[in-house]
């Protein structure tokens, strides 16, 4: 299938984003999205007392700021609502559920030609936006097949009521480690 526009590979708040621009400015684009929805890290790998780590100014996307209403520190409901408001108020529509299996570019015929499960897409532009978040790093930690309790890494944590009555050690002081330790 010839794709007019570029194709943007994920449907997060970068692929989103550029694809806004894209249509701003008159260019069509289409985002090809593994999952089945927009911004699905924050919607199925987050957990519940997520918030944004820094000022909302500084997190708003191109052409549409987030509503005045918000707090300073969007929640994960907040973040997932503006999200989609703003696809909405820019008419995209990604293809869902269309893994990327393959991208090669043809220098035959000077195009790109990006695989899915379902169809191949060719264009002249293809734009990677899936994030460096869409798989966990897991540090090697020697020993730990020796500990009998659970191992969880921050992708399938969701609350700290689960761990209640627990002692907990948290690896990783990053924004997720100690927000994860203030929810413990």
């Amino acid at each position: 299938m010839w794709v007019h526009g570029p194709i943007i590979v994920g449907a997060g708040p970068s692929g989103v984003a550029v694809s806004a621009c894209l249509k701003n400015n008159g260019v069509r684009s289409l985002i090809l999205e593994r999952s089945d929805c927009i911004a699905s890290l924050w919607k199925q790998r987050t957990y519940d007392r997520l918030k944004l780590h820094l000022p909302k100014q500084f997190c708003e996307l191109p052409l549409f700021g987030f509503p005045e209403n918000f707090p300073k520190y969007p929640t994960k409901h907040q973040f997932i609502s503006y999200m989609e408001s703003y696809a909405s108020h820019f008419n995209i529509e990604p293809s869902f559920e269309q893994v990327v299996k393959r991208a090669e570019f043809d220098s035959t015929i000077g195009f790109w030609r990006v695989q899915t499960q379902d169809c191949e897409y060719i264009s002249r532009w293809v734009i990677v936006a899936t994030g460096k978040n869409a798989e966990p790093a897991i540090p090697e930690i020697p020993g730990i097949e020796r500990f009998d309790g659970p191992v969880v890494h921050t992708r399938l944590y969701t609350s700290g009521s689960e761990f209640r009555n627990q002692s907990v050690l948290v690896v990783g002081c990053g924004n997720s480690g100690m927000e994860v330790s203030l929810d413990l």
